[in-house]
Protein backbone atom coordinates (compact mmCIF):
# COMPACT_ATOMS: atom_id res chain seq x y z
CA UNK A 1 0.00 0.00 0.00
CA UNK A 2 1.11 3.58 -0.85
CA UNK A 3 1.60 6.17 2.11
CA UNK A 4 -1.70 8.49 2.79
CA UNK A 5 -0.71 11.51 0.47
CA UNK A 6 -1.78 14.44 3.10
CA UNK A 7 -4.01 16.25 0.00
CA UNK A 8 -5.82 13.40 0.73
CA UNK A 9 -6.65 14.29 4.24
CA UNK A 10 -9.51 16.68 5.25
CA UNK A 11 -10.99 17.90 8.20
CA UNK A 12 -14.62 18.35 9.01
CA UNK A 13 -16.28 20.33 11.83
CA UNK A 14 -19.50 20.84 13.23
CA UNK A 15 -20.68 23.35 16.18
CA UNK A 16 -21.83 20.96 19.10
CA UNK A 17 -24.87 22.86 19.36
CA UNK A 18 -25.93 21.75 15.59
CA UNK A 19 -29.34 20.09 15.27
CA UNK A 20 -29.63 16.55 14.51
CA UNK A 21 -29.50 15.89 11.05
CA UNK A 22 -27.06 18.65 9.82
CA UNK A 23 -24.24 18.09 8.01
CA UNK A 24 -20.59 18.65 8.70
CA UNK A 25 -18.87 21.93 6.91
CA UNK A 26 -15.59 21.72 5.29
CA UNK A 27 -13.48 24.76 6.16
CA UNK A 28 -12.44 26.04 2.99
CA UNK A 29 -9.00 26.04 1.30
CA UNK A 30 -7.37 23.91 4.18
CA UNK A 31 -3.47 23.87 3.43
CA UNK A 32 -2.23 21.79 6.69
CA UNK A 33 -3.85 20.01 9.19
CA UNK A 34 -2.22 18.19 11.95
CA UNK A 35 -3.68 16.16 14.81
CA UNK A 36 -1.39 15.26 17.67
CA UNK A 37 -1.16 12.31 20.26
CA UNK A 38 0.66 12.86 23.77
CA UNK A 39 1.65 10.44 26.47
CA UNK A 40 3.21 11.27 29.67
CA UNK A 41 4.56 9.45 31.78
CA UNK A 42 5.30 9.39 35.63
CA UNK A 43 8.89 8.81 36.33
CA UNK A 44 9.98 8.17 39.97
CA UNK A 45 13.35 6.99 41.37
CA UNK A 46 13.58 4.38 43.97
CA UNK A 47 15.57 2.96 46.26
CA UNK A 48 15.38 -0.43 44.17
CA UNK A 49 16.04 1.96 40.59
CA UNK A 50 13.46 3.86 38.42
CA UNK A 51 10.06 3.37 38.37
CA UNK A 52 8.05 4.54 35.03
CA UNK A 53 4.46 4.28 34.19
CA UNK A 54 1.78 5.53 31.81
CA UNK A 55 0.43 8.97 32.94
CA UNK A 56 -2.33 11.31 31.54
CA UNK A 57 -2.69 11.64 27.37
CA UNK A 58 -3.78 14.52 25.63
CA UNK A 59 -4.67 15.01 21.55
CA UNK A 60 -4.94 17.91 19.70
CA UNK A 61 -5.84 18.69 16.33
CA UNK A 62 -4.47 21.88 14.52
CA UNK A 63 -5.48 23.47 11.20
CA UNK A 64 -4.37 26.34 8.86
CA UNK A 65 -6.65 27.39 6.05
CA UNK A 66 -7.18 30.59 3.71
CA UNK A 67 -9.95 32.52 4.82
CA UNK A 68 -13.03 32.98 2.52
CA UNK A 69 -15.98 35.36 3.16
CA UNK A 70 -18.97 32.89 3.76
CA UNK A 71 -17.35 30.23 4.71
CA UNK A 72 -19.92 28.07 6.88
CA UNK A 73 -16.69 25.66 8.37
CA UNK A 74 -14.70 29.16 9.66
CA UNK A 75 -18.04 30.38 10.66
CA UNK A 76 -18.69 27.51 12.85
CA UNK A 77 -15.13 27.87 14.40
CA UNK A 78 -15.49 31.47 14.95
CA UNK A 79 -18.94 30.99 16.49
CA UNK A 80 -17.66 28.32 18.88
CA UNK A 81 -15.14 30.62 19.98
CA UNK A 82 -16.74 33.48 20.75
CA UNK A 83 -19.50 31.13 23.20
CA UNK A 84 -17.14 28.74 24.44
CA UNK A 85 -18.84 25.82 23.23
CA UNK A 86 -17.82 22.44 21.95
CA UNK A 87 -16.53 21.78 18.35
CA UNK A 88 -16.72 18.74 16.82
CA UNK A 89 -13.71 17.83 14.20
CA UNK A 90 -13.57 14.70 12.04
CA UNK A 91 -10.03 13.66 10.65
CA UNK A 92 -11.02 12.27 7.52
CA UNK A 93 -8.75 9.76 4.96
CA UNK A 94 -10.61 10.70 1.32
CA UNK A 95 -9.44 7.21 0.16
CA UNK A 96 -12.18 4.43 0.70
CA UNK A 97 -10.58 1.60 2.88
CA UNK A 98 -11.65 -2.03 2.21
CA UNK A 99 -15.17 -1.49 3.41
CA UNK A 100 -16.13 1.14 1.05
CA UNK A 101 -15.67 3.48 4.06
CA UNK A 102 -13.68 6.90 4.53
CA UNK A 103 -11.42 6.00 7.90
CA UNK A 104 -12.10 8.84 10.55
CA UNK A 105 -11.07 9.85 13.98
CA UNK A 106 -13.27 11.63 15.59
CA UNK A 107 -13.18 13.99 18.78
CA UNK A 108 -14.77 17.07 20.69
CA UNK A 109 -12.71 19.91 21.04
CA UNK A 110 -12.49 23.48 22.19
CA UNK A 111 -10.88 26.27 20.88
CA UNK A 112 -7.50 27.35 22.54
CA UNK A 113 -6.51 29.51 19.65
CA UNK A 114 -7.74 31.50 16.12
CA UNK A 115 -4.41 33.37 14.68
CA UNK A 116 -5.62 35.29 11.65
CA UNK A 117 -2.54 36.41 9.74
CA UNK A 118 -3.00 39.20 6.77
CA UNK A 119 0.38 39.66 4.80
CA UNK A 120 0.62 42.14 2.03
CA UNK A 121 1.37 39.98 -1.08
CA UNK A 122 -0.55 36.91 0.35
CA UNK A 123 -4.19 35.67 1.51
CA UNK A 124 -5.39 36.16 4.76
CA UNK A 125 -4.01 32.69 6.58
CA UNK A 126 -5.92 31.54 9.41
CA UNK A 127 -4.55 28.81 12.19
CA UNK A 128 -6.86 27.31 14.59
CA UNK A 129 -5.81 25.11 17.24
CA UNK A 130 -8.26 22.43 19.00
CA UNK A 131 -7.61 20.53 22.10
CA UNK A 132 -9.68 17.66 22.27
CA UNK A 133 -11.78 17.39 25.39
CA UNK A 134 -10.95 13.51 26.52
CA UNK A 135 -9.60 11.23 23.20
CA UNK A 136 -10.50 10.90 20.30
CA UNK A 137 -12.22 8.15 18.20
CA UNK A 138 -11.64 6.03 15.62
CA UNK A 139 -14.40 4.87 13.01
CA UNK A 140 -15.53 4.86 9.60
CA UNK A 141 -17.84 7.49 7.83
CA UNK A 142 -19.95 6.72 4.63
CA UNK A 143 -18.23 7.92 1.55
CA UNK A 144 -18.55 11.08 1.39
CA UNK A 145 -20.78 13.97 -0.83
CA UNK A 146 -19.18 13.85 -4.00
CA UNK A 147 -19.79 17.87 -3.60
CA UNK A 148 -17.88 17.51 -0.42
CA UNK A 149 -15.31 16.16 -1.77
CA UNK A 150 -14.84 18.22 -4.84
CA UNK A 151 -14.92 21.23 -2.24
CA UNK A 152 -11.20 19.65 -1.70
CA UNK A 153 -10.02 18.93 -4.68
CA UNK A 154 -11.45 18.54 -8.44
CA UNK A 155 -11.50 16.06 -10.99
CA UNK A 156 -9.97 15.92 -14.17
CA UNK A 157 -12.39 17.65 -17.02
CA UNK A 158 -12.36 17.82 -20.89
CA UNK A 159 -12.37 21.48 -22.97
CA UNK A 160 -15.82 22.18 -22.37
CA UNK A 161 -17.43 19.86 -19.83
CA UNK A 162 -17.95 22.84 -17.67
CA UNK A 163 -18.12 26.72 -18.02
CA UNK A 164 -20.67 29.57 -18.25
CA UNK A 165 -23.72 28.81 -20.56
CA UNK A 166 -23.74 29.59 -23.90
CA UNK A 167 -26.23 32.77 -24.69
CA UNK A 168 -28.19 32.70 -27.98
Amino acid sequence: MPPISGKKVIYLVQAANAVIGASALLPANQTEGSWTQEQEMVDEQTKSGRNVGYGPKSENFELTLYAEQGDEGLAAIQWTYDNEEQLKVWRVELDLNANGKHNARFGYTIIESIEMTEPSDGFVEVSVSLPVVGKTQAGELAPLPADLIEAAMYDFETPGETGAPATP
